[in-house]
């Protein structure tokens, strides 16, 4: 017998969200990795998450682990937007709560082994399970533009690189990216004291509407937007169905997807900007180090020489990053674009090797890229590994939810 049923690779709200519904369903399922690691080590400090109310909510918007729970329980009090420090104490506290005995040891490697893996672990140790659960994140898919990546990275980094971007205070920065992750980050050094540019490559910065429509829609709202908050009015409501989206031919399902997910800024940002030069439709086509500095140069034959260059460019998808996954058993996963390609219960072609979050947006739609999508997750994990339990099989660790 293996040593548990579901190894789960990873401690963020997706590993987190899929062990609560799993051991409700009396599965067997252990979570490896460091709570919230990637929210606290690679968000910036000062940050507010764009998502509304709803939508930040892990595992499921009721009950008793959602945002109501948790300041109906630790005292806090906070609104939207939420800031990052309270989401992550949230995060912290469903751990406690659905998921109190995470092994915060990593993996190194998955190997497929008979009809299970092997998990080796980064102190030496392996183990044996039925399935595995990969709930890595985003982190190695960060991406910067071909043209800066050969630079050090004292010189040009990605926005997750940086826990503290009032380290940037003084300095002359160029920030790359028209999406959230860039605007805010250009937000946060200008209010350190940075002399800030933003170079956008589409011909003008996206807006969001800041709730504007749903205010005048009141109650009809749910209508015409799904309460994941992925998309635009009446797209949103049909992405928020992730079940169906899956059926959808890609014709239909990637238009809607690229307009879902589009570089695009929160409403609250704007005024916090109004002193950075947002500089609309160009793009960098070369960067080289000069004298310690940075000196970039445009498509339109315009140069920058600064001090820094942060890349909000946001990540791309691609499983072959992920250093636990050896060749020989990347090889067996069909893939599309990066990808896995992923059936009933997210489950890849290799039986048994399922992947949640952002890895499943292909097969899944948008909304797995964000916290939202764990609520469809952890459901989806529960229904198909819990009625696929070999029999006999005993229960260990459930936790109430």
């Amino acid at each position: 017998m293996p040593d548990l049923e579901v190894a789960i690779l990873g401690a963020g709200p997706y590993g987190l969200a899929v062990a609560s519904h799993l051991r409700n369903a009396g599965v067997d399922a252990r979570v490896f990795g460091r709570p919230m690691s990637f929210w606290q080590e690679n968000m910036p400090a000062g940050m507010l998450l764009r998502s509304n109310w709803s939508a930040t909510n892990i595992s499921d918007r009721h009950g008793e682990l959602s945002l109501e729970a948790y300041q109906a329980d630790s005292g806090t009090s906070f609104t939207t937007p939420v800031p990052l420090p309270d989401f992550v104490e949230y995060g912290l506290w469903f751990q406690r709560r659905a998921v109190p005995d995470v092994d915060t040891r990593l993996v190194n490697r998955v190997e497929r082994n008979g009809a299970g893996f092997r998990v080796d672990l980064d102190d030496g140790q392996s183990l044996e399970a039925r399935r595995v659960v990969v709930s890595a994140g985003i982190g190695p898919f960060a991406w910067i533009p071909p043209a800066l990546t050969g630079l050090p990275p004292n010189l040009v980094s990605h926005s997750s690189a940086h826990r503290n971007l009032a380290s940037f205070g003084g300095k002359q920065i160029l920030v790359i990216g028209g999406g959230q992750s860039a605007l805010e980050s250009a937000a946060l050094m200008h209010e350190s004291d940075a002399d800030v540019e933003v170079l956008v490559r589409s011909p003008e910065v996206i807006w969001l509407r800041g709730g504007t429509i749903h205010r005048r829609l009141g109650r009809a709202t749910p209508i015409f937007y799904g309460p994941t908050d992925v998309g635009p009015i009446g797209i949103s409501r049909l992405l928020a169905e992730v079940g169906l989206c899956r059926h959808l031919p890609n014709a239909v399902m990637r238009p809607m997807a690229r307009r879902a997910i589009r570089a695009a800024g929160s409403r609250w940002l704007v005024e916090r900007l109004a002193d950075v030069p947002i500089t609309t439709g160009r793009s960098v086509v070369s960067g080289e180090e000069v004298d310690g500095r940075v000196r970039v140069a445009l498509d339109d034959g315009s140069v920058r020489v600064v001090d820094h260059v942060l890349c909000g460019t946001g990540y791309r998808i691609d499983i072959e990053r992920y250093e636990f996954l050896p060749t020989e058993l990347l090889e067996l996963i069909d893939r599309a674009n990066g990808y896995p390609r992923l059936g009933e219960g997210l489950e890849s072609s290799v039986p048994g090797l399922h992947f949640v979050g952002a890895p499943a947006a292909w097969s899944w739609g948008p909304v797995m890229r964000f916290v939202s999508g764990t609520w469809f997750t952890g459901q989806a994990l529960a229904k198909a590994v819990g009625t696929r339990r070999p029999a006999g099989r005993a229960a260990a660790g459930v936790q109430s939810a």
